[in-house]
């Protein structure tokens, strides 16, 4: 663990005086506005970014460690501002002109990014694509998933081309020509994280909104293999549910979680992402069984008292269903079906 690192500290103090002693109310209504400006203050925004753009530039182990615990504390926040990261990595890696004019202002915390983009694993379905027009580009279609609609100030919008590329742009999270929101969904865990699907019907946005263009193959490649590791929220998730047991019942879950995160974490530093992924979906699987088993005892350990909708082992038992499904590729739930059935 890294807990000596400012921003960890930071993540620990968000979680145990805001995050935590809040998440059963959140949970049954939204993340707040004020949730969020912490986060932002924090720093913990700019996780990923580059110094040079006022990010921290944190190592994967601090990354991974401060996801635990805001995943663990409150799960629906966590999920809203993780979003933001995806963003924050694709305009680090790009050189297109809006890396200069948004980078800075999501690594600081200024702006909070939402990502549209889950919809491509749907390939060779493509439910939103992306077309040339007028010097720029027209979206058309739905995206099911859009998570943080209301709280986030820009999106990061993902469509295929005609020549099967995946093309990555920026957009104004909010209503405008081309772009309507659906109602909040209502879902068995996070509806606090205010998810949306959107209706795109001639959304345009201009080139310079362009962060990414890449063959729709190359894109893929790199999901799967990002998608094989095990998430650190599901480690985060499991161990706030250890922490509802007694000590005597918790300690063998405990040594499973230690030895399974010591693993998965070696393999997601390992040099060649693309390499062992037969492994990787194995401790994935494994990790969800964990998650499940140790959310399942919180809950029997609470007894009737489990079945309150702000009890915690409960919180905690859905949100485990909604990590077990996050993220999801035709691999990973395959690797993840095959293990359930023994």
């Amino acid at each position: 663990m890294t807990a000596a690192h400012p921003l960890v500290a930071r993540a620990r103090r968000l979680a145990d005086d805001l995050l935590a002693p809040q998440a059963e109310q959140v949970d049954q209504g939204e993340v707040p506005v004020g949730h969020l400006t912490e986060i932002r203050r924090s720093g913990l925004l700019g996780l990923n970014a580059p110094k040079e753009y006022g990010g921290a530039a944190a190592s994967g182990a601090v990354v991974r460690e401060t996801a635990e615990i805001l995943a663990g504390a409150c799960c629906s926040t966590w999920f809203v501002q993780t979003q933001h990261h995806t963003p924050v990595l694709t305009l680090a890696g790009s050189e297109a002109p809006v890396r200069e004019r948004l980078l800075g202002r999501l690594a600081t915390g200024e702006l909070l990014s939402g990502v549209a983009y889950a919809h491509l694993r749907a390939y060779p379905r493509r439910p939103v694509r992306a077309a040339r027009e007028r010097g720029g580009w027209r979206f058309d279609g739905t995206v099911p998933w859009y998570t943080g609609w209301g709280l986030n100030d820009v999106m990061l919008l993902a469509g295929v081309t005609d020549a099967d590329e995946a093309l990555f742009a920026f957009a104004e999270a909010c209503p405008q020509p081309g772009l309507r929101p659906s109602a909040p969904m209502r879902l068995a865990a996070l509806t606090a994280a205010r998810t949306v699907s959107l209706k795109l019907d001639g959304l345009w946005l201009p080139e310079e909104a362009v962060a990414v263009r890449t063959p729709y193959e190359q894109w893929a490649a790199t999901d799967r293999a990002r998608a094989a590791n095990v998430g650190p929220a599901v480690f985060g998730v499991t161990g706030a549910a250890l922490a509802l047991l007694d000590e005597d019942t918790a300690a063998p879950f405990q040594a499973r979680l230690t030895a399974l995160r010591g693993e998965a974490y070696a393999l997601a530093d390992h040099p060649a992402p693309h390499e062992h992924p037969a492994r990787r979906l194995a401790l994935r699987a494994r990790a969800f069984e964990l998650m499940r088993a140790a959310t399942t005892a919180a809950v029997v350990a609470g007894g009737g008292r489990s079945m309150l909708l702000t009890n915690r082992a409960q919180r905690l038992a859905r949100e485990a269903l909604f990590l077990m499904v996050q993220g999801q590729t035709p691999a990973s739930r395959a690797a993840h079906l095959t293990a359930l059935a023994g």
